[in-house]
């Protein structure tokens, strides 16, 4: 039997000496492996934005809102109707042990003003529970306080987008802001949020105590009525009783008879967002595995090219056989050709994937994340096509004739 180093040394010569037939064989993986990586490296991007739009919006969060009303036969929607009140909140509270946390909201926009910048934004009246919530830290300063809220303090606690757009570089805690033209004292800035899943800007908010809201910012608001309660539940695992805790508290509280409709509507928000992180998962491999298909077809085109270059060598074939050469041998060199050809397809689409997902991610502005795994996989991958795909040739040039092959032309 031949060494395995002069096989080796046999197939590099050979490959060498067909450059451009060698790379032709390897286009193929290139392209696969590359588009492998790119793809799973966009959807495994997409899903790691996903998550973290997720975190950025609160763990475990229940979102309560009002009914909706119904004129001449036609329904409004929901929160057309003011159906929850600042006591609900409470009482869901107290009396839902599969809650942690409760803030109830009023909102609108506003005007806000602070020297000679002014700008419009959000603004939401709430407790000091929508920190806990939101997963909302204070970055400086402090957020609304209980007595803030039985004070209606005119106190403001402000997201980073306000900082820029009315302070600059200045320290905006103490400060005096005017919103709708009422003073309103800075007592705290917000860590930066981002945008949500829907595009908004999180951080282009203000928050004020909710009493505060509702006496003087947004009078037209029924005394004690709200647009929102935020809940969060105890844990993940208990999301689903504290949906049905709120529920039955909330008819029980209304006044809702078993066959009347609900006059407020309960969502599950983690669970939303979880379905979408789902499906683009579900995208990610779906891209990878459309992009995987050109492997295969990669694969297939070394194979042919490996059939070509046996039948192009067949007199070579001969001659070795002639001097020696025992039919493993041929196997050997043409399954070591196929597998060096692959594993250099590979190493070259391994760049080329990695280059391509950050001139994408430069491009369209589009996160990415190149997983280590997938790489890996890839490339391991494309070594397995060159094993498979090159293993027929192989088999088929050991099968020769040595004295066929000496009088092929």
């Amino acid at each position: 039997m031949i060494a395995i180093s002069s096989i080796v040394n046999i197939a590099l010569r050979s490959l060498i000496a067909n450059a451009m037939r060698s790379f032709l064989a390897i286009l193929g993986i290139i392209i696969g492996v590359g588009a492998v990586v790119t793809m799973v490296a966009i959807g495994t991007g997409a899903s790691e934005k996903i998550s973290e739009q997720i975190s950025s919006i609160g763990s475990n969060m229940i979102l309560i809102m009002p009914g909706s009303t119904t004129q001449g036969g036609i329904r409004m929607g929901a929160g057309t109707q003011q159906t929850l009140t600042m006591a609900d909140a409470e009482a869901i509270a107290k009396e839902c042990s599969a809650v942690s946390a409760v803030a109830p909201v009023i909102s609108g926009t506003a005007q806000v003003v602070f020297a000679n910048q002014n700008w419009s934004t959000g603004v939401i009246g709430t407790t000091p529970d929508m920190t806990i919530v939101r997963d909302w830290n204070v970055t400086s300063g402090r957020f609304l306080t209980e007595q803030d809220v039985r004070s209606g303090t005119r106190v403001a606690v402000i997201g980073q987008t306000l900082v820029t757009q009315l302070f600059g570089d200045l320290d905006p805690v103490g400060k005096i802001i005017r919103i709708t033209k009422i003073p309103f004292e800075v007592v705290g800035v917000l860590e930066e949020k981002g945008q949500s899943m829907m595009g908004q800007d999180q951080d282009d908010i203000i928050y004020v105590p909710i009493t505060t809201a509702q006496r003087t910012l947004f009078g037209q608001v029924l005394p004690g009525r709200v647009k929102i309660i935020y809940v969060k539940a105890n844990s993940l695992e208990e999301m689903s009783l504290a949906t049905e805790q709120i529920t039955a508290l909330l008819r029980q509280r209304h006044r809702i008879g078993q066959k009347q409709e609900d006059d407020f509507t309960v969502r599950d928000l983690t669970q939303m967002l979880e379905a979408a992180k789902e499906s683009t998962q579900t995208m990610s491999i779906l891209l990878g595995a459309i992009a995987s298909v050109s492997l295969v077809v990669g694969g297939i085109g070394i194979m042919n090219i490996m059939l070509v270059s046996v039948t192009e060598r067949t007199r070579e074939i001969g001659i070795r056989i002639a001097v020696g050469a025992k039919p493993k041998d041929i196997r050997m060199q043409f399954l070591i050709e196929s597998v060096f050809l692959t594993t250099i397809g590979g190493i070259i689409g391994l760049v080329f994937g990695i280059i391509a997902s950050l001139i994408v991610s430069a491009a369209m502005q589009w996160p990415v994340s190149i997983s280590v795994l997938s790489t890996l996989i890839a490339f391991g991958f494309s070594a397995f096509v060159g094993i498979f795909f090159g293993f027929y040739p192989a088999y088929k040039a050991s099968l020769l004739n040595p004295i066929d092959a000496l009088r092929y032309e």
